[in-house]
């Protein structure tokens, strides 16, 4: 073979290599897409073996680990990528984004600079990346995101991955309006980008338009039945529309599981999709099957921190209270791990039933360290107090005033919370009932005092629950607020008559309780007025000992 023959085979060897290599990393970027992540770095791992130069297959596979939280192993393919004779300028995207993480914005701008100073006039790929870095960061910055997008529109107006990204940021703004604009847009430019068809219908679901989400997702599946997120976004839906109409949420969560096995049928069952159907069972309460897939992702990856926590959650819900505290003190203790508020909220209740479980006896020492990892769950996410309604109400309904009045004190810390107004009364009930125990010896002024602020957050609430009126008066008079108990009976008797008479009939023991502690109250003040109310007492219940001997001794 002479020398021009051979140079041209091995120019068609080197070209035939560089569709074969784009093609790959299309098929990679459509396995992301189709979160398939396992198979997308298989494929993209595949690529740089067999061809150390591609810079773009470094870049993306270095992305896919910063996804995965895996900033070492993201580091070397980004600087891999760098060393590389094409495309290696993405890596500074990369590079810029995990000193973003750091809060190092000075140094991520310069690493984006190094990316798209080169570009060509109508390039836009590069900005798109850099936008998404900013939308990736741990700290979103999706203003700057569009900043950056507005400039690769410029350049290239019909790119649909432009749109795409801008409707992204634009919905992690909370601007729908924008969003769907964009994403219409998107799929207008690409009707092959089923990402962008598909947040349509993400963008009802926000909206509580569940009906025209789910035909929106079934749109997308009638192009392509095989497209495995939409399955997760329709298993979201019915979970969510359930969580909005309890009548509806058993049934809805049988749908929604069954979706999401869908999904996961058509993903490669890799450790991040296995842990994003972990979130999902959790929020459907499914702990059952959340352990078997902590199980499962435990052989995957044994050394993979969030499986704890997972093992932890399901631990302590199916029972087994040791295994919940071991794997969530393991979590937590590790610094690396992003701790979230409900890390310490289950392991706070795995510590309080522990504290119970040996019968007769409580385990004070524990109950007290449960308690302090509830508070500090609170105070990473103030959302969390409205978990606790359910655990106070089983304490109050045991009788046991004291851990009731513990766990809703701070339930009732957050005003936001959507059980703020029963977790009041339930609070003040908890600390009332805790001071007129037959072994009380000296009331607790302070709790008690804490209890007249909880019933008055109820009134302001909701002025016309009767009860926390009679309770507040009852508070004042253990703290020995006469005008003020007085003042309270009154209010709540005047609630009562605006009800009409059949709510007076239903309240007529708390009534005469009322009339005789107003009487009481003016006995030494005014005996005519005290009288009178000792009279209403009467006429309510005729039978009534302590009005009658009071009216007697007052004449």
């Amino acid at each position: 073979m002479n020398n021009t023959k051979m140079k041209m085979v091995t120019m068609t060897l080197l070209a035939t290599g560089f569709v074969m290599n784009a093609q790959d990393i299309n098929q990679a970027a459509k396995a992301v897409d189709a979160e398939k992540y396992d198979t997308a770095k298989t494929m993209l791992k595949s690529i740089i073996q067999s061809n150390e130069n591609d810079g773009r297959a470094a870049y993306l596979l270095g992305r896919e680990y910063l996804r995965e939280e895996k900033v070492d192993s993201a580091k070397i393919y980004f600087d891999k990528g760098l060393a590389a004779g094409k495309d290696n300028r993405m890596n500074y995207i990369g590079l810029g984004q995990i000193e973003l993480n750091k809060n190092n914005i000075a140094a991520a701008v310069s690493n984006f600079d190094q990316a798209t100073q080169k570009m060509r006039r109508k390039d836009t790929e590069e900005l798109v990346y850099v936008a998404r870095a900013y939308m990736n960061a741990d700290k979103p910055n999706y203003n700057k995101a569009i900043e950056v997008l507005n400039k690769a529109k410029m350049a290239n107006p019909e790119d649909a991955q432009v749109y795409l990204a801008l409707g992204d940021a634009y919905y992690g703004l909370s601007n729908q309006n924008e969003a769907y604009s964009n994403y219409r847009n998107a799929f207008r430019l690409d009707d092959k980008l089923l990402r962008a068809k598909m947040q349509l219908g993400v963008l009802l679901k926000g909206a509580k338009a569940y009906n025209e989400a789910i035909k929106s997702f079934n749109e997308v599946i009638a192009i392509d039945k095989s497209y495995g997120p939409v399955y997760r976004e329709l298993a979201e839906t019915y979970y969510k529309w359930g969580a909005n109409d309890k009548s509806k949420f058993d049934a809805n969560i049988k749908i929604a599981l069954g979706f999401y096995d869908k999904y996961m049928s058509l993903t490669d069952y890799s450790l991040d999709s296995r842990m994003r159907h972990a979130d999902f069972l959790i929020l459907a309460r499914d702990y059952k099957a959340l352990e078997q897939e902590a199980i499962a992702m435990q052989k995957l990856d044994k050394v993979n921190p969030r499986i704890k926590r997972y093992l932890g959650y399901a631990a302590y819900e199916n029972g087994n209270t040791d295994l919940a505290i071991s794997s969530l003190n393991e979590y937590i203790s590790n610094p690396a791990n992003k701790i979230i508020g409900r890390d310490y909220l289950y392991l706070g209740l795995a510590k309080i039933k522990k504290s119970s479980e040996v019968e007769g006896k409580t385990d004070t020492a524990m109950y007290e360290k449960g308690i302090a990892d509830i508070r500090k769950a609170v105070e990473l996410e103030p959302t969390t107090t409205a978990d606790l309604n359910q655990l106070g109400q089983e304490a109050y309904t045991n009788r046991d005033f004291n851990k009731a009045a513990a766990i809703f004190e701070i339930a009732t810390s957050n005003p936001q919370s959507p059980n703020f107004l029963i977790d009041n009364l339930y609070l003040g009930n908890s600390i009332y009932y805790a001071n007129t125990r037959k072994d009380v010896v000296k009331v607790d002024k302070l709790a008690l005092e804490k209890a007249d602020k909880a019933f008055g957050n109820v009134i302001t609430a909701s002025p016309t629950t009767a009860d926390a009126y009679i309770f507040r008066a009852r508070t004042n008079k253990l703290l020995e607020k006469d005008e003020m108990m007085a003042q309270y009976y009154e209010d709540f008797l005047k609630v009562v008559k605006e009800k009409g008479p059949e709510e007076m009939e239903a309240n007529k023991v708390k009534a005469v309780e009322a009339y005789n502690n107003i009487g009481a109250h003016y006995a030494n003040s005014d005996k005519t007025k005290a009288i009178e109310y000792f009279n209403k007492a009467l006429a309510l219940d005729p039978a009534n000992n302590y009005a009658t001997q009071s009216i007697q001794s007052l004449k």
